[in-house]
């Protein structure tokens, strides 16, 4: 049997990180949608781990915004404690120890802290992704010219379902069957 050809504009699990972007105690509540995203931010979570994607976190602000939510940070575990408002900084060290060149990023709030972030990764030569159906704000206006801005400067617009089968590849495995069960689970 050939080899698979590995098209290098795909995510794969040793090319991508996940990046998961402030989401907090104080935060979570306020933004729209936010028990969907939150539902998803936790999906894409659980389909790295299964996969073997690395996932890191961020806290903005612990002092004032409070924790990240309890049924994502016992997932993401140890995570910094930033005031920038980019994640770049915060995470910089461990992006290059695991010298992968994609970067897949979630959170809030789509027009600070998850647009910063997203910037400053282009400017650094990362190839970011966003799964748009699980970053918000407090507005809906704000991530939609969010989105627009991050897409125009080079971010890939993608979703949780299109990540999570992109990571898997082929189907009929063991992986392929649990994150089916994701993409099959029932939303809020």
């Amino acid at each position: 049997m050939p080899e698979p050809i590995i098209n290098p504009l795909l995510m794969t699990p040793l090319n991508t990180v996940l990046l998961v972007i402030d989401m907090q105690e104080k935060l979570v509540p306020l933004v729209d949608s936010s028990e969907k995203v939150l539902w998803n931010v936790r999906r894409l979570i659980d389909g790295a781990g299964i996969l073997g994607v690395p996932a890191l976190g961020t806290e903005q602000y612990r002092k004032g915004l409070g924790a990240t939510v309890a049924p994502l940070a016992e997932k993401l575990g140890e995570m910094p404690d930033k005031l920038h408002f980019s994640a770049c900084d915060a995470v910089a060290s461990q992006l290059q120890q695991l010298e992968r060149p994609k970067v897949l990023i979630c959170g809030i709030e789509a027009h600070v802290c998850v647009q910063q972030t997203a910037l400053d990764l282009v400017a650094l030569g990362y190839e970011v992704f966003l799964a748009v159906d699980a970053v918000s704000a407090r507005f809906r206006k704000d991530k939609r010219i969010a989105l627009r801005r991050m897409e125009s400067s080079g971010v890939t617009l993608t979703t949780v379902e299109a990540a999570l089968f992109e990571w898997c590849r082929v189907a009929g495995t063991p992986e392929f069957k649990q994150i089916s069960q994701l993409v099959r689970e029932e939303g809020p």
